[in-house]
This record gives structure tokens, sequence and C-alpha cells, in this order.
């Protein structure tokens, strides 16, 4: 007889504050992937799984059914969540006709990377840990749990860890019934191991070395940190990346943005992986064994990614009239940096004024924005895009590149869009990328009006920087506009970061703004 494991992944979890706002618990990415396929990924293939869920309960169905295809899942609907009647131990319940043999109970929030036992009998996980007072714990007599307690004890021998083998399953199931008659909000598991006990249904011991709670914001972080899979992303909370050995799994709150990115794979063809399989805010595409541009990029072979883009992404494509496009490019450019403009002056109580920025003198964003033409500026022509090119959305083989995280849409538009912001997102990477920003490689100190900025680039990087300006010129391109684009797209970045990051681009943007427009041609 197969395995059985029971996984709760129904209620929403107020630990992890926003990260599961828009993502249910079960969905945090770790390392690679989430909590809910290290543990899937733990027991042996042919594993019957039993998830109970609720909360974004939805995800939950369209991720494993994207995911794991092949595995024996039952996914059981909770009722009744956040109203009297409800409680962890009355979800479990809603398993029962799916449990009618010996099964194993696995917290969706709860990792291990030792090897579980599935021997026939009783057992509890447990963990030992100075910290643990946060945790139910237990005493043991003679290798055998006496009791499990609740919360609050300093520094007890044995914590909790939500792992559980049950072997007589029907005495479980019994117990269950007869506690909830009484529907009690506060029962759990610990309601019917304790019951079992005193009833002569033994358990022991199974240690784990390595154990992570990871509906805990400091677990969690603790396991981003160790994980030998972790890779290292900027994390946003409205959507995720999960990475497989064969294939990539995405994710969007917004279902319409999955729906959106699906449709411009279609248009962009081969210049992005194929997309394999599409479950509302879910898509998945094709693994390739590829290197990442941003580690292998250098002056010799950028003038080949420059006329590889040129001649396959931005293409001439004619979705609307030029009128129109214009429209929308200026939305973008003029009125949506208005916006975060506000909201960056807003957050730091601060007002629109001149500053001595690297000792030179910087009007105000006002005047700044007066020595822009921005009708010059959105007079581009429509072409197949991006919309964030940079190099760590670039994979290279020895002759061919491949795009990913590619743009649902610009505005409203799928198919046109400004090849000028590709390549002003470029010379932005190639000034400010991850890597800096995580080992903080830049420095900002204001003093009053004076603002001095410094940032440490590779020079190599400095070095595809010159190319790309060589060959936007020689190719009749105008690098005056890739430079005040450039300076737009730092200035919208700068509401969105964390500080001290967000003032250094702020006013890096009117410093770079400012040299973009005296500079000549």
């Amino acid at each position: 007889m197969a395995l059985k494991v029971l996984i709760p992944t129904w209620w929403k979890w107020v630990d992890l504050w926003d990260i599961t706002k828009y993502l249910n618990k079960a969905l945090v990415k770790i390392g690679k992937k989430p909590s809910i396929s290290y543990i899937i990924e733990s027991y042996p293939s042919d594993t019957e799984f039993i998830i109970t869920t609720w909360y974004y309960g939805s995800q939950v169905k369209d991720f494993l059914k994207i995911v794991y295809p092949e595995n024996n899942i039952t996914v059981v609907d909770v009722d009744v969540y956040d109203w009297p009647g409800s409680s962890i131990l009355y979800s479990m319940s809603k398993a029962k006709p799916y449990l009618q043999s010996p099964f194993i109970y696995h917290a969706c929030d709860t990792v291990v990377l030792d090897k579980i036992d599935f021997k026939d009998s009783n057992w509890i996980g447990w963990f030992k840990w100075e910290w643990s007072s946060n945790y139910a714990w237990f005493n043991v007599t003679w290798k055998e749990v006496d009791k499990i307690y609740d919360k609050w004890i300093i520094d007890p021998d044995y914590i909790h860890i939500w792992l559980v083998k049950i072997n007589d399953f029907e005495n479980f199931w019994n117990i269950v019934d007869s506690l909830l008659k009484n529907n009690n909000e506060t029962l759990n598991d610990i309601s019917v191991i304790n019951s079992m006990i005193r009833n002569w249904s033994g358990f022991s011991l199974n240690v784990f070395e390595k154990w992570y709670d990871t509906g805990n914001v400091d677990w969690l972080n603790k396991a981003r940190r160790e994980i030998h899979d972790s890779f290292h992303i900027l994390d946003k909370l409205e959507e995720s990346i999960y990475i497989y050995d064969d294939f990539v799994v995405k994710f969007f709150y917004d279902k319409s943005l999955s729906e959106k990115r699906v449709e411009r794979a279609r248009l962009l063809k081969w210049l992005v992986p194929n997309i394999e399989w599409h479950e509302n805010n879910f898509f998945r595409y094709e693994f390739a064994e590829w290197k990442l541009y941003s580690r292998t990029a250098n002056p010799q072979n950028f003038k080949d990614f420059f006329i590889w883009s040129k001649e396959n992404l931005w293409k001439e494509s004619n979705e609307v009239s030029q009128e129109e496009f214009k429209k929308v490019c200026h939305n973008f450019y003029h009125k949506k940096s208005i916006e975060r403009i506000d909201k960056f002056l807003n957050n730091h109580n601060l007002v629109d004024e001149s500053n001595i920025i690297n000792w030179e003198h910087v009007p105000s964003i006002k005047e700044l924005f007066e020595k822009v033409d921005f009708d010059w500026l959105c007079s581009s022509k429509q072409t197949f895009f991006h919309w964030d090119y940079i190099l760590d959305n670039i994979l290279q083989t020895e002759n061919w590149f491949s795009l990913l995280d590619w743009r649902q849409d610009f505005g409203w538009l799928l198919q046109s869009w400004d090849m000028y912001y590709d390549l002003s997102k470029l010379n932005h990477n190639l000034t400010v990328n991850h890597d800096l920003v995580n080992a903080d490689l830049f420095t900002i100190e204001k003093n009053w009006n004076s603002v001095n900025l410094d940032i440490n680039r590779r020079e190599n990087l400095v070095q595809c920087q010159n190319s790309l300006h060589k060959m936007i010129i020689e190719n009749w391109f105008d690098l005056k506009k890739v430079k005040i684009l450039t300076a737009i797209i730092w200035l919208n970045m700068s509401p969105l970061h964390h500080h001290p990051f967000d003032k250094f681009l702020f006013y890096f943007w009117k410093l770079n703004l400012w040299r973009a427009i005296n500079e000549n041609n």
C-alpha cells in the first residue's frame, strides 16, 4: 500500500506579514522552489498526498496541476475557515475519507532535510533549538512521549515540529470525531495525540537535525540563506518564480498578467523559452542550461549581442497609429514619472528644490522637466520589445540568445513599444545592477542641500557600456535620448526601493538628467 501524507495548506498565516497577502503559505519560495515542493519531493514518487486548502486554494490546485501532473494528489476544500466551528482539527477531519490507513501529517511550513522514517509505528518529529518558547513541546519517558504542552516554556528538551506519523489511524479518527462535537476552535493535532497517549497509543521520537519553520519570517530568511539550492532574485509580493530541473514556473497574483505574458510569448516566438503549460495565475516554460549574459558579457561579445537584438527583437511593428503611440509613450514617460516624483517627495517629506550634486548645481525637478522635449522623446518608431532588457534577463549560448522575464504589455499594447526604452534599460543595467545593490557598492552623503554620490562599477561593464554607446552612434540612433530615458528609469525606480538606495537613485537621476540635457549630440 502506498504511503499517505496529509499536508494542510488551508489557513492564512499572519506571522509572514505581507508575504502571504497575495500567496498561499505553501507557495512561499525558499530556495528555488516553494515549501510544498520540498515536502512533496522528500517522499517516494508513489506517495499519495491529501492536501487540504481554503485560503487562495485555487493557487494551490493550479500549482500542483502544473508542477506535479503525474503525482497522486487529492485536494480537499475546507468549508469553514474563520468563523465558529473552524479549527486545525476540523480542517484535518475533512481529509478523513481519504486517510483510512496509516498516514503522515506534515505541516506545509515544516521543511526538513533529513530522511523521513516510514516505520510502522506512531512517532512525533522533534528538533532541539535554544530559542524555542514559541513552539509546542513535550516530555519524554523511556523514549516515548508523555504529553505535548503548549508554547511559552523556556528551553524545553523537545519541540513539536508538526511532522507526525499516525499508525493507529482508527483510534486517531475516533478521537477527532469525539473532540469535534465540542465545537472548540482551539483544537489541533496536539489534542488528539495527548488523548491517544492517555489511551495507550504510544508515540516514539523521530529526531530531525535540519528543520526550518517557513511560517515564521526569521526562520524563512534562515532557510533562504542555508538551503543549498538557493538563488538570488529580487522578491516581489505579487509575483514569484520557481525553478525545477526541466522547467521554470512563473506566478502572478493578477491572472491577467499571466495571460498576457503567455500571449506575448506567442508573439515573440523563439526569442523566449517555449511555454509548456498555462493555468490561470501560473505558466511553465522550458528550462535552458544556458548562461546568464550578466555573467558572460564582455566588450568583445557585446557587439554580437547588439546586432542580434537589432535584427531579431527590435523589428518594426505598427500596432496603432503613430499619433496614438506617441500618447502611450507620453503617459509612460511623463505622467507616470510625475506620479513617482510626488510619491518619493511625499514619502520623504521633501520639497522640489535645486541641489548641489557632486559639486554641480542641478535645478529643481520642475525646471529639469521644462528643459526636456517630451514630444521629441516620444517620437520613436514602433518595434517589438522586451521592456525589462537587462543582462540578468538574457541567456547566452555559443552563438544565440534567449530572453527571460519579458514584459506582458506596454500600456495596453502587446506588440509595439519604443526600442529606445530597451536600449535605456541596457544602459541603466550596465551602470546600476543587482550585484552592485546587494553588495552596497554605492554611497550617498547629504548635508543640507549638498549631495555627494558615488558608485563602484565593474570595469567589464564600464567597457560594455562604452561599446553600447559606440554602437548606438554607429547605427544612427540617438544617444542623448537613451541617456535621458535612462535617467527617467532611475527616477521611476527611486520610490520603490529600500533606504538608502532610494535616495541614491533619486539624486542620481537628477544629476544624470541634468548632464544629458546639457550634452551635445
